[in-house]
């Protein structure tokens, strides 16, 4: 209140950059924190559960218990930094970036194959080792740069046509085929099924006729057919298929860590045995549990009742995804965000289901949760375009 006074401009001045920080036009107001809060929840279980695979390991090595949760927290905080950063970057200006998005993600599945880059991690060629025991894993940020550049093709509209063309589906396709080769070269078959989902996602969303997805879904039984048959899965990939089709036919070899972590899951209950108190995770049974198998720590330590939080709090990540494509201002708004739900909900389902025996395993991380730089680091900058989406319907 100035009394009668005329304001001074530096009032003023402080007074429009609260309003911009804190009021009802600001970036901080817009934000969908129904979204955020779930994805922080899912960041914050997912910390303890890596520190419970994790601690007993190290503490038997001589090792620091809290390594694994201290670099966990710093993914995540890295994480969301790269989420605030893609959010802020209007996305609407960001689809003139996107050839460069994607040739800067071709260039880094390129390097992995390169002798003397690239490193092999449980039997795949897919990680770039840094300095200071850091790796980067380029098929990860592949998949940002993929939903980029199809959501950019397939926005496009040529004479008021209500869907896109022909030539648009064709040229969506080959964009995605030259990394999904590079990355089935490493071999990662994984992160390939998981993109194909989000193409196939991208495609019923831009709204291309049924022929066209009837047609990719038969193009995909015979092409696994063919992979199958002509060697190009590696032989550890053909053995978890063959447990998954036959379970407990090899419980010593492939079928193994489908076994215990199925034993572990059960062990929980309906509350579980308490953080750091599961016998299955403290008796290390489950392979690679802070990575791939984290489902199973919550299974056993938390029950039932945490393992479905866990499962609640990824469906609530879902349904606001799912509400900012569907209010998006925009085709490309609409198609960003229906290629991220895709590639959420396969991943997660993925990754819940193989650690249950309905999912062959195939070694995606569980979105948020899991341990792994790379994979968070691509799924926060996947959150960052969902809120850059949301805030731009109020810009």
């Amino acid at each position: 209140m100035t009394y009668g006074y005329p304001a001074s401009a530096s009032y003023l001045r402080r007074r429009s950059t609260s309003s911009r920080v804190l009021g009802r036009d600001s970036v901080l107001w817009r934000i969908d924190w129904v979204l955020m809060s779930a994805v922080l929840a899912l960041g914050a279980i997912g910390s303890l559960l890596v520190w419970s695979a994790t601690r007993s390991r190290e503490i038997d090595a001589g090792l620091d218990p809290q390594y694994y949760l201290k670099r966990h927290v710093l993914n995540l905080v890295i994480g969301l930094a790269l989420g605030a950063m893609t959010m802020l970057f209007d996305y609407r200006m960001l689809r003139a970036y996107a050839p460069i998005v994607y040739v800067a993600s071709i260039l880094g599945l390129v390097a992995v194959l390169l002798p003397g880059v690239g490193s092999t991690i449980n039997g795949a060629h897919s990680w770039i080792v840094l300095p200071a025991g850091f790796a980067i894993q380029p098929a990860e940020f592949a998949k940002v740069a993929i939903v980029l550049g199809v959501a950019m093709l397939l926005s496009e509209r040529r004479d008021g046509e209500d869907e896109p063309s022909n030539a648009d589906v064709l040229q969506a396709l080959l964009l995605a085929a030259v990394p999904v080769c590079l990355i089935m070269l490493q071999p990662d078959l994984g992160t390939t099924i998981v993109i194909a989902f989000i193409i196939l996602g991208m495609l019923a969303a831009a709204g291309v006729s049924a022929k066209w997805i009837g047609g990719l879904l038969a193009l995909a039984v015979i092409g696994a057919f063919a992979a199958v048959k002509i060697g190009v899965l590696s032989g550890y990939q053909l053995a978890r298929f063959s447990a998954f089709a036959h379970p407990g036919s090899n419980a010593q070899g492939a079928g193994y860590n489908t076994l215990q972590s199925r034993i572990t899951i059960g062990s929980g209950g309906l509350f579980g045995t308490g953080l750091f108190h599961g016998t299955q995770t403290n008796g290390k049974f489950v392979p690679e549990q802070q990575t791939d198998f984290v489902f199973t720590v919550a299974g056993e330590e938390l029950g039932l009742v945490g393992a479905g939080l866990v499962i609640v709090l990824v469906a609530l990540v879902l349904w606001r995804a799912v509400r900012i494509a569907r209010l998006a201002e925009d085709t490309f708004g609409t198609l960003l965000a229906a290629g991220i739900v895709c590639w959420f909900a396969f991943q997660a389902f993925e990754n819940i289901g193989m650690t249950m025996g309905i999912m062959p395993v195939t070694g995606l991380p569980l979105p948020f949760v899991s341990y792994g730089g790379s994979s968070m680091f691509a799924n926060m900058m996947a959150v960052g375009l969902l809120q850059n989406v949301h805030i731009r319907r109020y810009a």
